[in-house]
């Protein structure tokens, strides 16, 4: 008979570690209702046992500040192999400055640096660690600026269509938080001609309509063949997003700014989108993304993985009902400078590493350059 494995022994942590990097945009950025200059990781390590695993979230810097004041001592000397006791710990701290908002992406950062700390203890690609369902993971190419110019605009999305074989694409509509709806229009028809006719074609307002005006952009660019229509309105205004997911051909998507499980239980009750979207750097870490996507199922829908890419495939390859990953421009460009072992799309698929964790590792000396705490 064989003999049970040894189980590992306890390795508590000992130490969490927060900093916060800016990074310049590599040219003028803005969506629907935001414009931008730069991007803000904030970045946590967590050590145990010998290993460290990295977590981040992009928040404003003071985000270091609650992890290292509020969160990492919450979690000291609780055992890394423990990491939902570790989010209860968290989660309880955070019940009097307010679970939801910055906090919530505090804790996300610290808890996938657990999630992945556990999986280096454990010597297991993480995964592995959480069960994968699948060896790789769909993404989409997602930038489509309304700053950009035309020629812009033509060069990203055939970088992704035509160069890396990524048959899905989204741009960025919505211009002027929604008063110049000509221009969404030629944006979209420019973006169809640039991909041809095979590349499915997304769009994201940043909530910058109403509702009957987003079902109007739609129905004016019938032609270009839009199947994917990302916060037409406001993620918060569910009758809208309703009321547009019912006249609509194109999938209706909603959620990425949500922290915590209620939020998305409303949104799956109202019936108001099609595909809830998560990020596992803002909704509470890999912990609350597993919950979030089992309410998902049970409502009969799947999940679309919000930015943060390379923090994200290894819960998408363990969860049933995941559709795709956000490729997203900042946050793609940043993860390639900031780490060793990134990931790269081949023909609209990554797949996570073989390495222990998420396969990470951190260019200390290069992201100092960006340090500003």
């Amino acid at each position: 008979m064989a003999r049970p494995a040894t189980p590992a022994a306890e390795a508590p942590v000992t130490a969490i570690r927060a900093a916060a990097y800016t990074v310049p945009t590599d040219a003028p950025e803005a969506d629907g209702t935001f414009s931008w200059d730069s991007t803000t990781m904030v970045l946590v390590q967590a050590a145990a046992g010998g290993k460290t695993g990295l977590g981040w979230t992009y928040a404003p810097a003071a985000a270091a500040g609650l992890v290292e004041e509020l969160l990492g001592p919450a979690v000291h000397g609780v055992d890394a192999l423990d990491v939902p006791a570790a989010a209860a710990a968290m989660a309880r701290v955070a019940r009097n400055p307010g679970s939801t908002g910055l906090a919530s992406y505090a804790l996300s950062a610290v808890d996938c640096a657990l999630w992945d700390l556990k999986a280096r203890v454990l010597d297991l690609p993480l995964h592995k660690l959480l069960g994968a369902v699948r060896d790789r993971v769909a993404v989409y190419g997602s930038g489509g600026f309304t700053t950009y110019t035309e020629e812009q605009l033509r060069n990203q999305l055939q970088g992704w269509a035509i160069d890396q074989r990524i048959p899905r694409v989204k741009i960025k509509i919505g211009q002027d938080s929604g008063t110049n709806v000509p221009r969404d229009l030629e944006r979209i028809r420019q973006a169809r001609t640039a991909v041809g006719p095979h590349t499915e074609l997304f769009v994201d307002a940043n909530g910058a309509y109403t509702a009957k005006q987003a079902i109007r952009v739609l129905h004016d660019t019938a032609a270009e063949s839009v199947v994917w229509f990302e916060e037409p309105v406001s993620s918060d205004h569910l009758a809208g997003l309703r009321m547009v997911r019912d006249a609509v051909d194109a999938d209706v998507a909603a959620g990425e700014y949500g922290t915590g499980l209620p939020y998305y239980q409303r949104l799956c009750s109202a019936d108001a989108v099609d595909c809830i979207q998560a990020d596992v750097s803002r909704c509470g870490g890999i912990s609350e993304w597993l919950r979030i996507a089992a309410v998902t199922a049970a409502h009969g829908l799947q999940v679309s993985g919000h930015c943060a890419p390379h923090l994200s495939t290894a819960v998408a390859a363990a969860t049933p009902n995941f559709r795709h990953l956000e490729w997203f421009h900042d946050h793609v460009r940043i993860e390639n400078l900031f780490f060793e072992g990134t990931l790269a799309p081949d023909g609209g698929w990554v797949r996570p590493a073989d390495e222990p964790g998420n396969g990470l590792s951190l260019r200390t000396v290069e992201a100092d350059k960006y340090r500003v705490r």
